[in-house]
């Protein structure tokens, strides 16, 4: 099977401060469809401007990134934000959810976003659907108010879903959450490899990393393997 992502000696160094600082220093990673990847490390240790890196919010100095074996390492922004919609799903800590739309509209908007104009019958197809994905489509007129954190997150998650992503990125999706729903959270991302989505989890908890396929650690600027395991 040919790599979904494939990092080559990527390099990062931080500007801007009393002296640059080298945050990658020729990272390696690969990612194949249906792949789950955990990215440990310290606070500072560069996850998730890696993570930046991956998304194409920002660019790599060094080394080669290959997406679907097309080289995207230097690709000018306007194409870098094409693709970013129509390749990458993105979870964060913070939900980011507008409070005046309902969940329904929250998901929503990044078809809007991300594919243009839809009619209307399918994109609300297509997005209860999603919500339906994370168990909460019952609740899809709900506005974020009305929900709690783990309800929020899964929104957040199905408005990263409902594009069909080949991609999904989260920076650590359950750092405001109670354990329970943290597991809840977790069980939904990795549902997403089911159908061949590459997942990449940055997180400070090894047990939600433990239960990714690859565990990954970032020291001095490099990934080296923690545990390879395969799920059942």
């Amino acid at each position: 099977m040919s790599p979904l992502i494939q990092l080559t000696g990527i390099t990062k160094t931080l500007k801007g401060q009393e002296e640059p600082r080298q945050i990658l220093a020729g990272v390696d990673l690969t990612v194949h469809p249906g792949d789950s990847v955990a990215i440990l490390g310290r606070s500072g240790s560069g996850k998730s401007t890696l993570l930046s890196l991956l998304g194409l919010f920002d660019r790599a100095d060094g080394g080669q990134y290959l997406l679907n074996g097309n080289d995207i390492t230097s690709l000018p922004e306007r194409k870098a934000a094409v693709l970013r919609s129509a390749e990458f799903g993105f979870v964060f800590q913070r939900f980011f959810l507008l409070k005046h739309l309902t969940a329904a509209q929250n998901v929503a908007m990044a078809l809007v976003n991300g594919q243009g104009w839809l009619p209307a019958r399918k994109r609300k197809a297509k997005v209860m659907a999603a919500l339906e994905k994370v168990g909460i489509a019952h609740l899809a007129k709900n506005k974020p108010t009305r929900l709690s954190g783990g309800e929020q997150q899964r929104v957040a998650i199905a408005r990263a879903l409902v594009r069909e992503p080949k991609v999904l990125l989260a920076d650590e999706p359950t750092g405001a959450l109670d354990t329970e729903t943290a597991e809840l959270v977790i069980d939904v991302l990795l549902s997403a490899t089911y159908t061949g989505c590459g997942l990449i989890l940055v997180t400070h908890d090894r047990q939600h990393a433990d239960r990714m396929a690859r565990v990954m650690r970032l020291t001095d600027g490099r990934l080296s393997r923690a545990n390879e395991r395969v799920l059942t």
